[in-house]
């Protein structure tokens, strides 16, 4: 089911900033941005190790990233794990009760196929599935 972490997303206020303070203060080497319209988001990605850091900045006011900033401020959005067959993860985590936000997979960063779990099926942290 779950192969490894595949990114950790951050929601930022300032993507420009931001990549700053990682570039600059971690040294840490940008890896690509870019824009996911649906999601109403911009994400500009670094590598670490075989984990992504994801900085999320909101496009629109109605973006869940927008909303979740207002709500908690910047920090910590999600952590994504890699699956086999999101189809068929999302069925057995449904089977054994878990709450899905998205219960067909979407089209997410990098073209990859994503859902989420809903953060009071995980311990109040906001997860989501992907697969290439």
């Amino acid at each position: 089911m779950i192969k490894k972490i595949d990114h950790i997303g951050i929601a930022v206020e300032d993507l420009d900033s931001s990549i700053a303070t990682f570039k600059d203060l971690l040294g840490l080497e940008l890896v690509e941005t870019e824009e996911v319209p649906d999601q109403k988001v911009k994400i500009a990605k670094f590598k670490v190790g075989d984990v992504d850091i994801e900085l999320l900045q909101a496009t629109s006011e109605e973006s869940s990233i927008a909303k979740y900033i207002a709500k908690k401020g910047q920090g910590i959005h999600h952590i994504a794990y890699e699956v086999d067959g999101i189809l068929k993860t999302i069925s057995e985590l449904e089977g054994k009760g878990a709450r899905m936000i998205d219960k067909v997979p979407r089209e997410g960063a990098g073209g990859k196929k994503i859902a989420f779990i809903h953060p009071k099926s995980t311990s109040n942290i906001l997860t989501e599935l992907c697969e290439d």
